[in-house]
């Protein structure tokens, strides 16, 4: 990487970027392609936050960005696009010299306009090889394998990963991450998200690391004074209804999204039927008209998945089968990828087969039963007209009267406090090398990665103090 004011242009040191050998230089350092994105703390900004480190220590033959907003309301990738096109580029190009990929490919809907617009001038400017994707407005089309598929035209294999087909996928904002570490050196410290729902309006904002959830809700002006909130999108974020646990959320490294919505919505009423529940309907009204099936995204890019047969089974669980049976009954819930539609869209009888294939993963886990993978899926004929609307989606949820409002203004917040956890990432907890009463400064190692396993560095947000250090996260208080 190159730091300010170095003459050595961007484009030559990029061609001496490749898996062996390739270094980069930060104020007087040199050191390898992978270690400075370790060194950042950089994990996936859009999912579960895998370790990015690991991810690109590889190489493919496809690089692509997802920038495709998966899930409705979600505001922040849209922004990034616009805002940040030129470093989104730069980075898009300095990951696929690594990858010494034949193409690199940015992926979003074809509705986004403005984004399009923004990321094609960036490319003209950098004379970059770099293929605009436009995807059809529909759920999920920001799943990984969703896109893999559209792009590329293959099947990731069951419970895969796309590098098995020749593909590396990243988030928007973790590629714009690993550009900023490349050439300034920075640390995954900071996060932009957006505010939804019941609010004066949507707002972008950019915030430290470990912010409180409530600072960020307050900021964007709630219309309401007793809400519940999901952290990422309607179909698979987290629900928080309780007031004190709302108190406890905090903004990591994988926050993308918060939506604020009255406590009696529909989408928080239904994250409490408990799976006892949930199960006695399945056995009493599936009606097995089979459209939790036909729509299952993974089922139409050819994987074991009928949602249906699961749901028709649900009353054998506790009768005497063998472990064949069980498989039989219950294996194909082990290819669920938990993204709802069957659930929120498909089933007429407002059934939950998501819930339900997750209630039978954990029960084949505790069976020891491994179900075997098809390595070599085939997408169906009807994949690409079984995809569901996005409009169609929201109108279900009954989101309609937040749908097409947009954020045009991005607050910086300044908290007081941060709380830094010490596991935003898949894998094990990083492990703190700080002390209570040190004082630390933004980007400061505070819990470096245990190297024993899938970790990532963590970094001081802010300037202050430590004030307490507890096996869930440290606390720093601004001096």
């Amino acid at each position: 990487m190159i730091e300010k004011g170095c003459h050595l242009g961007i484009l030559s040191l990029i061609k001496k970027w490749y898996y062996h050998g390739e270094s980069v230089i930060c104020k007087g350092v040199t050191m390898n392609f992978i270690e400075a994105i370790k060194e950042a703390g950089i994990v996936g900004a859009g999912g579960a936050g895998f370790p990015t480190h690991i991810k690109l220590n590889t190489k493919a033959e496809y690089f692509i960005v997802n920038a495709a907003e998966c899930e409705p309301l979600i505001e922040t990738d849209k922004y990034l696009c616009r805002i940040f096109a030129d470093e989104l580029i730069k980075g898009v190009m300095m990951i696929s010299a690594h990858l010494e990929a034949k193409k690199a490919v940015i992926a979003l809907k074809g509705k986004y306009k403005a984004e399009i617009t923004a990321l094609k001038e960036a490319i003209a400017k950098n004379g970059a090889d770099i293929e605009i994707f436009e995807l059809r407005t529909f759920y999920p089309a920001g799943d990984e394998q969703i896109i893999v598929q559209q792009v590329t035209g293959r099947s990731v294999p069951e419970r895969g990963i796309p590098i098995e087909v020749g593909a590396v996928v990243d988030n928007v904002g973790t590629v714009i991450g690993i550009y900023e570490a490349l050439t300034k050196g920075k640390k995954t410290t900071e996060k932009y998200l957006s505010v939804v729902g019941e609010v004066k309006e949507p707002i972008m904002l950019k915030v430290p690391i470990g912010t409180s959830i409530r600072e960020c809700i307050q900021s964007a002006n709630p219309t309401i004074s007793d809400y519940a909130i999901i952290l990422g999108g309607p179909m698979m974020g987290r629900v928080v209804a309780e007031n004190d646990l709302i108190d406890a959320q905090i903004v990591t490294k994988t926050t993308g999204n918060i939506i604020v919505l009255p406590k009696d919505h529909y989408l928080i009423r239904r994250s409490k039927v408990s799976i006892d529940r949930i199960k006695h309907q399945a056995r009493s009204a599936c009606i097995q008209c089979r459209m939790c099936t036909d729509l299952c995204p993974r089922y139409q890019i050819g994987h074991r998945i009928k949602p249906h047969l699961v749901m028709r089974n649900v009353w054998r669980e506790h009768t005497e089968l063998s472990t064949e049976e069980f498989e039989k009954s219950f294996g194909d819930a082990a290819n669920c990828c938990d993204c709802g539609l069957c659930e929120m869209f498909s089933c007429p009888m407002g059934l939950s087969p998501r819930k339900v294939n997750g209630y039978m993963k954990g029960k084949l886990r505790e069976k020891g039963i491994n179900v075997e993978k098809n390595p070599n899926p085939v997408a169906r004929g009807t994949v690409d007209i079984s995809k569901v609307p996005t409009d169609r989606l929201i109108a279900r949820l009954n989101l309609g009267q937040y749908n097409g409002l947009h954020a045009h203004s991005c607050i910086t917040l300044h908290p007081q406090e941060v709380f830094i956890p010490l596991s935003q990432h898949i894998g094990k907890p990083a492990k703190a090398v700080k002390n209570i009463g040190d004082n630390v400064t933004i980007g400061d190692v505070i819990a470096a990665a245990d190297d024993s396993g899938l970790s990532a560095n963590i970094h001081a947000s802010v300037h202050g103090i430590i004030k307490d250090i507890t096996p869930l996260g440290i606390r720093i208080s601004v001096n």
